[in-house]
């Protein structure tokens, strides 16, 4: 059964707002004044992520290059997953030869709502090639049913 709630545009443009201001800060809040070549993206960074059904599974795909699995933290609370964890920098690194560096680092957070049906307490994670996918499964009455329409007798189909 969907859920109805009352519209609340103010609520909708603090959260437009916020996001906005997540974007510029992630974007233009570390450029330095001595132009493009110094351009450097630290701090928050946010991982991909891809969201599906298959086999009648849920499955997530987040997208964590450079990211230790030891590092990232999956956690579930009533219907939403959260997944945090911390892409290190490497500070032994010289800056020598850099005309400019784009490589983020810090920490991350993706929270997202599961949809109504989903199994989070059968959750299966794996880790290959910088994605970590976590698999759930459906429950029965949350799978698609296909609906036969019937006619009534004495009409005919249009």
């Amino acid at each position: 059964m969907a859920d109805i709630r009352k519209w609340e545009p103010f609520r909708e443009l603090s959260t437009i707002q916020r996001e906005m201001d997540d974007f510029f800060r992630r974007v233009f809040g570390s450029l330095t004044p001595s132009g493009l070549f110094r351009k450097e993206f630290r701090g928050e960074w946010y991982p991909a992520i891809d969201c599906y059904m298959k086999n009648n599974n849920f499955v997530i795909h987040a997208d964590i290059p450079g990211v230790d699995p030891k590092d990232v933290d999956i956690s579930v609370a009533g219907n939403v997953l959260t997944i945090r964890g911390t892409r290190k920098a490497d500070l032994e690194e010289k800056r020598e030869g850099y005309l400019f560096h784009e490589t983020s680092f810090g920490g991350f957070e993706r929270s997202l709502t599961l949809p109504e049906g989903v199994d989070a307490s059968k959750v299966h994670a794996t880790y290959r090639n910088g994605v970590i996918e976590l698999v759930m499964p459906a429950k029965a009455e949350a799978l698609p049913k296909k609906i036969k329409i019937e006619l009534e007798e004495g009409r005919k189909a249009a």
